[in-house]
């Protein structure tokens, strides 16, 4: 293929959001015959990688903090509300991952079949290169498909063994067996892991250009920078790079690690702490977290400058960039012509400490129960809209008061706060939603954030060497809280008293960490999956503030209707009912 072909053709499988170079059958992802393709037509693995892109469960916010202690919706329709109230079964399940990811494994497989047959350009070098990454990227994702799979189905059997999923890793012809049984969990840590092995030996670190033949990993052979640029060069950045294969590494330990899964695979905590020590260091260490990584979402002029594929200090991976207002037409207050569908909860209002560090409920906070949002942890009024908070492009005061006179006051219209508070996290305050003036402005979505890492790496190093061990990686658990809360305003003031207080306690620091992720990570889509790998209570009624004559008044807005078993999700139904081999996690029907 003649290189201006390649160089047209490339970037828009990487940046683009088109599905018409190969379009799924969604419903029929095991019907898929690997047969029907031309491997040596470079124009089809190009469309099936991009299908695998299109596929990660990433790609949007799925909000699903709604179905735990931290949100509630007015969305009477949203499934993650219907889960929280009791209607979460195997052939109802919002979160299920089962039919997305296996469709994209099943492409992945058919990629990976062919890929060594293909020509990717005349260039006979540059054909290796495209091969190598091809290959590279098609294992990183078909580990990280099976990571979701894990998160969302992996649990314990009626037999009492921690299964897995299914490993499939060929592709299935019409004829194939699909009566296949769960691997175990380990056996599938084992596969992920090897995936991700043979991912980073094929990738580079980045994809930057390079200016001279040295500047080449050995890796890669003896190539021109011309021929290493063409294949992998700054044009694929945003693909599956060595780097964030690393990440995912990260992440996929922390889950295997956690009390849920630890005791169905080999992974340990010290083995997690060093696949997130390793992209750490990489970045350089601890002095590198991102300033303004907290308001990674709203920083503008970092945003507007962003070119295709490169990534701001706080991001490691993220989807491609756009220009829209959705986020703050579904969750801006009625009075911006909003539809304040996520409302955060009092639950995780009070989770905020106060600037001393020492959380509210600790005598030495300084907190004031009549005045509950002063004197009180930056972020939280950075992420959630509070009463008498600002807004929107004009600053508008927002009133949620019980008595409030506007749209709003808690509970007052079908779009209005049903907890008090409004979202304020993940949306452009200069977004104007009034059709007489309306704008949109850039957003994107992060994959991955770098501070998750840095949380990734707290959780286990405290596990795995205690509050102040460093293991090999030159700092500890306490070292990052204290560069996270100290990003975020917290204890300058008194040297971060609480967290000194608690740096002796394995336990108490357990706690803090905790905390810290739940407050970092809000409405990213975390909590959801963290109440469950932690084996922690679930049914925490979700609650709201009431005020009225400027009087707050906590009240339950929403019960939590989670059975225990319920820290692992369901293989679908219609599985179980069409392959006898799979078994049901327990307390699923």
């Amino acid at each position: 293929m003649k290189r201006s072909i390649m160089m047209l053709v490339l970037p828009v499988v990487l940046l683009s959001s088109c599905k018409d170079l190969l379009e799924p059958a969604i419903e029929n992802n095991r019907d898929l015959n690997p047969d029907q393709y031309v491997p040596n037509d470079a124009r089809f693995p190009f469309g099936i990688l991009l299908n695998g892109y299109n596929r990660i469960p990433t790609n949007g916010w799925s909000f699903n903090d709604v179905a735990t202690d931290d949100a509630v919706t007015n969305d009477q329709a949203n499934g993650y509300l219907k889960m929280a109230n009791g209607q979460w079964t195997a052939n109802n399940n919002p979160a299920s991952q089962w039919t997305n990811a296996y469709a994209a494994i099943q492409y992945i497989n058919i990629l990976l079949k062919d890929v060594d047959t293909v020509k990717w350009a005349a260039d006979g070098a540059v054909s290796r290169l495209f091969g190598m990454r091809v290959k590279g990227e098609a294992y990183g994702l078909r580990a990280l498909f099976y990571y979701h799979l894990l998160q969302t189905h992996a649990g314990m059997s009626e037999g009492g063994a921690l299964l897995g999923v299914p490993l499939i890793v060929q592709p299935q012809k019409t004829d194939a067996n699909f009566n296949q049984p769960r691997a175990t969990l380990d056996q599938c840590m084992k596969q992920i892991y090897s995936d991700l092995s043979d991912a980073e030996g094929l990738l580079p670190l980045d994809y930057e250009n390079v200016n001279a033949p040295a500047q080449v990993p050995v890796k890669f052979g003896a190539v021109s920078p011309e021929q290493y640029n063409r294949a992998l060069g700054i044009n694929f950045r945003g693909l599956i790079s060595a780097r964030i294969v690393k990440a995912i590494r990260s992440k996929v330990a922390l889950l295997a690690a956690s009390p849920a899964f630890a005791a169905g695979n080999s992974t340990t905590w010290v083995e997690a702490a060093n696949y997130a020590g390793d992209v750490l260091t990489l970045k350089g260490g601890i002095g590198t977290l991102a300033t303004n990584g907290l308001t990674w979402y709203a920083n503008t002029s970092e945003i507007a400058a962003l070119a295709d594929g490169a990534n701001p200090p706080e991001i490691l991976w993220r989807n491609n960039h756009g220009d829209n207002r959705d986020l703050e037409q579904q969750n801006f207050p009625p009075s911006l012509f909003g539809s304040g569908r996520i409302n955060p909860t009092q639950n995780l209002v009070n989770a905020f400490p106060t600037l001393t560090g020492y959380p509210i409920t600790d005598a030495a906070s300084g907190y004031d129960a009549g005045n509950p949002y002063n004197n009180r942890d930056p972020r939280l009024k950075t992420y959630i809209l509070v009463n008498g908070g600002t807004a929107g492009p004009a600053s508008a005061t927002i009133n949620t008061a019980a008595d409030g006179t506007t749209n709003d006051a808690l509970n007052k219209v079908e779009t209005s706060t049903r907890t008090g508070y409004y979202l304020r996290k993940l949306l452009r305050q200069d977004v104007n939603l009034n059709p007489n003036s309306a704008n949109n402005q850039r957003h994107y979505k992060p994959h991955i954030r770098y501070t998750e890492i840095y949380l990734n790496y707290a959780e286990a190093a405290n596990e795995a060497w205690g509050p102040m061990g460093t293991g090999n990686q030159g700092f500890s658990a306490y070292d990052v809280i204290k560069a996270i809360r100290k990003r975020a305003g917290i204890g300058l003031t008194n040297g971060d008293a609480y967290l000194e207080l608690v740096k002796g306690s394995k336990e108490q620091m357990r706690e803090l960490i905790r905390n810290e992720r739940r407050l970092e990570l809000c409405f990213e889509g975390f909590r959801f999956w963290d109440l469950r790998r932690w084996k922690a209570p679930m049914t925490e009624t979700a609650k709201g503030v009431s005020i009225r004559n400027n009087v707050p008044t906590a009240f339950d807005v929403e019960p939590r209707q989670f059975q225990p078993f319920m820290i692992y999700g369901p293989i679908p139904y219609g599985e179980i009912l069409k392959f006898g081999a799979l078994e049901q996690n327990q307390g699923w029907r």
